[in-house]
């Protein structure tokens, strides 16, 4: 079965289940991929995450009914799947911006999001370098920020953006306690519908982290007051996708990351796994290195 058809089967699945829970495991299976594979290619193509999907929709048919119907604001709420009236009017009054009880008053106006509907049109023709690669265990050195969201969304950028600029200090600190001082190692992990975590981090060693965690020996604990983790990537398979040499390649790298999920994992043997995705920034020496890429690192299996 083919990704479009698959994609179209479980939209109509979740569509045809609005009212009652709906299970990840059998939305991904319609579409004959794993949870984890439909919920991130979801994501990475339609800018927001397959739980906040079902969310909107859920809420602009609750809000047809009240506008239409006579049914207790209480028994839309629990047809929607929300436990309590307090929740549902909060969240009815955050996506329609007035209340649950309001929107009976005629005249109110309500907000509507659509349902999805796949549409075959003719692209792709696109060339892609990419290679299969099994990495050894890595061992990173790093600190993180938990990001709103999904991760290829534009909030993503923003948020990546104003991350890198307000820990400076952090990054020239672990430019000198990490073995690779050209390239930083970008970790996306912990990805679900509340958003995820976005690690900047370095390459170290046993003896880096031996004198890191010894106060006795730096007269500071680093690990501690800097926020610092240690973080093991164990040995996997991944797809590496890389930017052309430029000296901004940041936009690139969020175009190229939507090619793969539209056009490389949508038609290829492979699916991604639950574990961290990695983006290798091989920066240079700031302000003196014009030739910048970015690796992407898609753990994949497959299907």
């Amino acid at each position: 079965m083919d990704w479009i058809t698959g994609m179209q089967k479980a939209i109509d699945y979740i569509e045809a289940n609005l009212t009652e829970e709906i299970d990840y495991e059998k939305v991904a299976a319609e579409s004959f991929s794993s949870s984890y594979h439909f919920a991130r290619v979801f994501s990475i193509l339609c800018g927001y995450t397959l739980g906040e999907y079902i969310r909107l929709r859920r809420l602009t048919l609750a809000g047809a009914e009240l506008a239409n119907g006579k049914e207790k604001v209480i028994d839309i709420a629990l047809k929607y799947g929300y436990d309590s009236p307090d929740s549902f009017a909060k969240a009815f009054l955050k996506f329609h911006g007035i209340t649950p009880s309001e929107a009976r008053t005629n005249g109110k106006m309500l907000r509507s999001f659509s349902r999805l509907s796949i549409k075959i049109s003719l692209e792709g023709g696109n060339i892609m370098n990419y290679r299969i690669e099994k990495k050894p265990e890595l061992t990173l050195l790093g600190y993180k920020m938990h990001f709103e969201g999904t991760p290829y969304d534009e909030a993503r950028h923003k948020q990546e953006e104003n991350f890198f600029i307000s820990t400076r200090a952090h990054q020239w600190m672990l430019k000198g306690m990490t073995n690779d001082k050209l390239s930083d190692y970008c970790v996306l992990t912990n990805i679900d519908d509340n958003g995820y975590d976005f690690y900047i981090c370095g390459a170290a060693d046993k003896y880096t982290f031996d004198n890191l965690y010894n106060s006795d020996v730096t007269g500071i604990d680093f690990m501690d007051k800097f926020g610092f983790e240690k973080i093991i990537i164990p040995e996997r398979t991944y797809a590496v996708f890389e930017t052309e040499r430029q000296k901004y390649p940041t936009r690139e790298y969020f175009d190229l990351r939507k090619q793969i999920a539209a056009e490389w994992l949508s038609n290829n043997e492979y699916q991604m796994i639950n574990a961290p995705e990695i983006a290798v920034y091989h920066w240079g020496i700031v302000g003196g290195y014009p030739d910048r890429t970015i690796e992407i690192w898609i753990p994949i299996e497959k299907k």
